[in-house]
């Protein structure tokens, strides 16, 4: 079971008596096993206080990071022969289980998201896209292609969930027909800001007359985005909807630019750029990108996607009314079913110019969950 925030707060306070309570923190915490890379990305201070909070923060990326602070803290000398040290044990023990848990599941092949109803359906090569998107430093840039309504909005749940477990967070900027560089460049600038320096410090001027203000701008927010304590992906989603002549198209070119740039000098430490409804035909992107992009096109699912979907879910979930005992595959074929005949009830055959289609699709499968779950 993952640490609750209270029980984090412990730690922190562990972190800060025991192990950074030192004029030296980066040679501290080198000497007790932490890489000098994650040392030379913390914020340290002559403040224990801060310094703590600093490592703690950074060791929550993921499960691995947290279980490795945790294994440090029960070798602490002046913590281990303290009551307190049974409740470190008892942590460790914890994201142990939690880090056995996580690497048995395959989270790109996930079919229910958040809150044990959010679901995900088909899209498998786009969950392979993101695998090797995620495992590959030399891919900067995502792009989701697709007909109106084929869910490549929707893209963004699975790199949300998927951010959960591989320590990243996206941040997303939803475009129209009436963005412009100004407009997107401030709202990024929003997601970068350090939240405790208070309001963004970029004022750019004339965005959207002067192409080198908007270049400024693109670097500050890409290395403030590489500088920050959380790893981003930028996600700018609808892009379809840009006007042809909006300045955005050009914002985007330069943002894809700057990350490529920045990579090649922080790595993994810099943003990476998702753009959601852009299609082959758009605007290219500079040729130096055309080794780093992944492309995935994004489809409606038809009524095998559904069965797959829900052949897997009641696999991994069986309803309980079926009791205990794992079910026969009879009856696991005989409930994908009649799931599958009442979420294509709800949402009819036609498709044609209904761009909710997809999610249509999603809100009758969710339903059907949550009436097999109250079963």
């Amino acid at each position: 079971m993952p640490l609750a925030e209270t029980e984090w707060d412990l730690v922190t306070l562990w972190v800060r008596e025991y192990l950074l309570d030192t004029t030296d923190p980066h040679g501290r915490l080198v000497e007790y096993g932490f890489s000098s890379e994650f040392v030379s990305n913390l914020r340290l201070t002559a403040v224990s206080t801060e310094n703590a909070r600093a490592l703690v923060q950074a060791s929550r990326k993921d499960i691995e990071r947290q279980l490795g602070l945790i294994d440090i803290i029960v070798t602490i000398d002046k913590l281990a022969v303290l009551p307190e040290i049974s409740k470190a044990v008892e942590f460790q023990n914890r994201l142990r289980e939690d880090h056995r848990v996580h690497a048995s599941q395959d989270n790109f092949r996930t079919c229910v998201l958040k809150n044990g109803t959010e679901v995900f359906i088909d899209r498998r090569d786009l969950r392979e896209t993101l695998r090797g998107f995620v495992g590959d430093p030399e891919k900067t840039v995502l792009l989701v292609d697709g007909e109106p309504g084929s869910g490549r909005s929707y893209t963004y749940n699975l790199i949300r969930h998927v951010g959960q477990h591989y320590g990243f967070r996206p941040a997303r900027v939803t475009l129209s027909r009436t963005s412009t560089a100004d407009k997107v460049v401030r709202r990024l600038a929003d997601f970068v800001a350090d939240p405790r320096s208070g309001a963004s410090p970029l004022n750019p001027t004339d965005l959207n007359d002067l192409l080198p203000s908007i270049d400024d701008a693109v670097h500050w927010v890409v290395s403030r985005a590489t500088a920050g304590e959380d790893r981003l992906w930028l996600v700018l989603d609808e892009c379809d909807r840009l006007d042809p002549s909006s300045d955005v198209w050009d914002f985007i070119g330069q943002l894809a630019l700057a990350i490529y740039e920045h990579t090649a000098v922080r790595g993994s430490q810099a943003p990476r750029l998702v753009l959601l409804g852009y299609g082959r035909e758009m605007r290219q992107l500079p040729y130096d990108l055309r080794g780093s992009l992944c492309w995935d096109t994004a489809r409606v699912a038809g009524p095998a996607d559904l069965r797959t979907f829900f052949d897997q879910y009641f696999h991994e979930s069986p309803p309980r009314f079926l009791g205990a005992a794992p079910p026969e595959e009879a009856t696991i074929a005989e409930l994908v079913e009649v799931a599958v005949s009442e979420v294509l009830r709800v949402t009819g055959d036609g498709r044609g110019g209904d761009e909710g289609y997809m999610r249509k699709i999603c809100t009758a499968a969710e339903g059907a969950i949550r009436v097999y779950q109250s079963l």
